[in-house]
């Protein structure tokens, strides 16, 4: 919902929130490429969202920065955004755009799918908040795709329309897994017990690891432990335990499928974005692993994906720069 252009800052602050299925960023974007008094919090901690929102308000650096003030807001949400009412997928809240307007006083209030605002981010990314695996180099001007791996698993993309950029709004992570070797097969097999549509999301993400653990360990005929994603990623960085090792190695590639398929789709000579708060965990264990080669390995159009660059953003709060542009753009 937009009521008014967001071309400027004259009315005051303005709220920024990056909400995701485990965790929420918010920020007050104060002045032109300025945004400060970031909050990070758990959403478990909180029963609404509106109850978060309170809590950031109350915030002594939020108060500080005139948080209360801000008459004008952008949410982004992991989750299709389609109408007044929002439920979230990979969380329990759920709330009316209208009554959280209402609530705290907006005088317009938009919300999108935050691979939408992260998208909007990527021409803004400076050198040094992103990294570059594998060869290619980016087309100026051309399509710009993104894909990253949070709790689920976002797809957008940017297009080029005259001076501005598009940015499309996806439920990409969600089309249909598709396993590459014997060792996925198995995985999809296993995957296949607990859901009837095996999505790349339910596997290639935050909640898709512990998955992908336990499909390994009955394939290596060893018992599961009872181990989270953060868990899993701590032994396996850490070569502590070979089915959490391979349980990442196995993530790596099979995001390497779905960076190529979107690149392929997309025609994304721009590049494509490596998003979402997993992979700047995995650091050297991402660069070291299969993704690129994944990417590249498409038959008849190897050659055309190598010459595709992939880029991992490091930029802490990105989604909240994309979020701002989109408003700036209104």
């Amino acid at each position: 919902m937009q009521r008014e252009s967001f071309s400027h800052l004259a009315n005051g602050p303005r709220l920024l929130a990056d909400i995701g299925g485990t965790s929420a960023s918010f920020g007050l974007e104060t002045a032109p490429n300025r945004i400060e008094a970031i909050w990070v919090t758990d959403c478990a901690a909180y029963p609404t969202l509106g109850a978060a929102l309170v809590a950031y308000l109350s915030q002594p650096a939020t108060v500080a920065a005139g948080g209360y003030q801000a008459r004008f807001a952008g949410i982004a949400i992991a989750n299709p955004i389609d109408g007044d009412w929002v439920t979230m997928t990979n969380h329990h809240w759920s709330f009316s755009i209208e009554a959280v307007c209402s609530q705290f006083s907006l005088k317009s209030l938009v919300v999108v799918n935050d691979f939408t605002a992260l998208a909007s981010a990527l021409p803004y990314l400076a050198p040094d908040h992103k990294r570059q695996i594998g060869g290619g180099v980016a087309r100026a001007g051309a399509t710009i795709g993104l894909v990253g791996a949070d709790a689920g698993l976002g797809v957008s993309a940017l297009v080029p329309a005259g001076e501005r950029w598009i940015a499309i709004d996806s439920e990409g992570g969600h089309s249909t897994f598709a396993p590459m070797n014997e060792r996925e097969i198995d995985i999809l097999r296993y995957a296949r017990r607990y859901h009837e549509h095996v999505s790349s999301e339910r596997l290639v993400s935050g909640i898709g690891i512990a998955l992908v653990y336990r499909a390994l360990a009955e394939r290596a005929r060893v018992e599961p432990q009872d181990l989270n994603t953060a868990q899993i990623m701590e032994r396996g960085l850490h070569r502590l335990c070979p089915v959490c090792e391979e349980t990442l190695d196995a993530f790596c590639d099979m995001l390497g499928t779905v960076a190529g398929n979107v690149a392929l789709t997309l025609g994304a000579k721009g590049g494509i974005y490596i998003g979402g708060r997993i992979v700047p965990q995995m650091s050297e264990f991402f660069e070291r692993s299969g993704f690129r080669a994944r990417f590249e390995h498409k038959g008849r159009f190897s050659d055309y994906l190598a010459h595709i660059p992939t880029f991992v953003i490091t930029e802490q709060y990105p989604t909240l720069i994309g979020m701002s542009a989109m408003l700036s753009a209104g």
